[in-house]
């Protein structure tokens, strides 16, 4: 007797393989058979030849405070997605104690109010009584850490504040912290050398993780990449390179340079990075990436809230003023930048290190359309459509490689003992419905969803929060 089973799938267990047609049967939460099937159940589904995939888990995001603020998670679970990495650039929600404005940017992820937890196990605690609807495994921000030790953070930590750092970072790791993330790019740690990141990177574990939203994704980005690695060869730490893209028109075909360097160090290093699939990104405004060569799109302005979902050169146009100076006047703000070539995009997708993360920003108000579509715009768009990879190898990007790569134990397979974390879809029909215009629209073709055993979401909306925190293994 099983509590769900599901009938006649073409099962995609996560592995890279092609998928067979079987059932799958769910007890307790875990995945307890896979084949032909006998015996009744609770809930039995019959899924007509979709396929049945692992939750698909989204190793980028930056929903640290969203699963507490909006549980439901409509967002990923309409995609799929089962289970969030957070944390990530740096950025994280724990273990901060906010002193006066919060620093860009953390402002992503919500106002000083919205921060309140002052170590990682007072997060993890309001991860878990906020029952979110998907699970939630947390990396420790090196931004986050320079706020809370340092009295301003255009300069390098001392040995002392660094030392404060490692011993805050060293009881979030025991408290059940996947790793450190850093965000070197930003202004908020850009002024960190090298050596204050890897003495950080020391206290983590072999095997450990090193996320990194790199220090320069423009034309300096192999020398930031071998930064990356090198701050985590002595503790022999994973290195996950964070959205991995060629910026500016500068910079565009230079992804297979940037792949062989990946190549390179994998064969000494455990390394891997994660890509989204649009050829924009979304962040703060940052006057150092304002240009006219490609479009930037205003998502918000504090000071100037009519202007979200312009484009900048409108803008500056109707003010009479260059660029610059309408970036400056807009300030803080959002925007989309149209900085990448879809020919790097797809080349990164391609590779067999990469990962799916989305990195939307749900507080976004007008979110970049990832936040909504990346799952399904991978498997509708780019595997069924473009054809650049079969289904399985789509899945396996989301499922199996990720649950490896980020050390979360018993998820991303389909396999006797697995979590049962599931998404039934159906292949001729999933599609991304978001776009920069209309970005607040669930997918299409996305017919039930289950975490941990428990249905959460119908196909039109989420009926239940079974989501769990997630320590490294669990």
């Amino acid at each position: 007797m099983y509590d769900v089973l599901i009938r006649n799938a073409l099962v995609l267990d996560g592995s890279d393989r092609p998928g067979t047609h079987g059932d799958v049967g769910v007890r307790d939460g875990r995945i307890v058979a896979v084949g032909a099937l006998d015996g009744g159940a609770v809930q039995v589904i019959d899924a007509a030849g979709r396929a049945l995939a692992p939750g698909f888990i989204d190793v980028h995001t930056h929903d640290d405070i969203e699963v507490i603020r909006q549980p439901a998670m409509t967002s990923k679970l309409s995609q799929g997605v089962t289970t969030v990495v957070v944390g990530n650039c740096g950025i994280s929600a724990s273990p901060v104690r906010i002193r006066g404005e919060v620093p860009d940017p953390m402002n992503l992820l919500g106002d000083a109010g919205d921060f309140r937890y002052p170590d990682f196990a007072s997060y993890r605690r309001a991860v878990e009584n906020a029952r979110p609807a998907v699970n939630v495994a947390a990396l420790v921000g090196h931004t986050a850490l320079r706020q809370n030790h340092m009295d301003r953070l255009d300069r390098a930590a001392t040995a002392d504040e660094i030392g404060a750092m490692r011993a805050q970072l060293r009881e979030s790791l025991q408290q059940g912290a996947l790793g450190l993330s850093s965000g070197l790019a930003y202004g908020s740690a850009f002024h960190a050398p090298s050596a204050e990141v890897a003495e950080l990177a020391r206290e983590l574990p072999a095997g450990g993780l090193y996320a990194t939203h790199l220090r320069d994704e423009f034309a300096g980005i192999l020398d930031a990449m071998e930064e990356a690695f090198g701050a985590a060869r002595a503790p022999r730490a994973a290195v996950r390179v964070s959205h991995v893209k060629c910026a500016g028109i500068g910079n565009w075909g230079r992804s297979r340079e940037v792949l062989r360097h990946l190549d390179d160090a994998a064969h000494t290093q455990d390394v891997a990075c994660d890509c989204y699939p649009y050829a924009a990104s979304a962040s703060t405004l940052d006057l150092r990436q304002v240009t006219d060569a490609y479009d930037i799109l205003i998502t918000w302005s504090e000071p100037e809230p009519v202007q979200g979902g312009r484009l900048l050169a409108d803008i500056a146009a109707d003010w009479g003023v260059p660029l610059l100076d309408a970036a400056t006047r807009l300030q803080p703000a959002g925007a989309v930048y149209h900085c990448m070539d879809e020919a790097d995009v797809r080349r990164f997708l391609l590779h067999p290190l990469t990962m799916i993360g989305s990195d939307g920003l749900p507080r976004d108000p007008r979110p970049h359309p990832r936040l909504w579509g990346t799952f399904p715009r991978v498997l509708g768009h780019y595997a069924r459509d473009e054809e650049l990879f079969p289904l399985h190898t789509a899945v396996h990007k989301m499922t199996g490689l990720p649950a490896s790569r980020f050390a979360l134990g018993a998820r991303g397979f389909i396999r006797p003992g697995g979590c049962a974390d599931l998404v039934l879809f159906d292949p001729a029909r999933v599609r991304d419905m978001a776009s920069f215009h209309d970005p607040v629209r669930a997918a299409e073709g996305i017919d039930a969803v289950w975490v941990n055993g428990e249905l959460a979401y119908d196909g039109s909306e989420v009926i239940a929060r079974p989501g769990r925190f997630i320590a490294p293994n669990n």
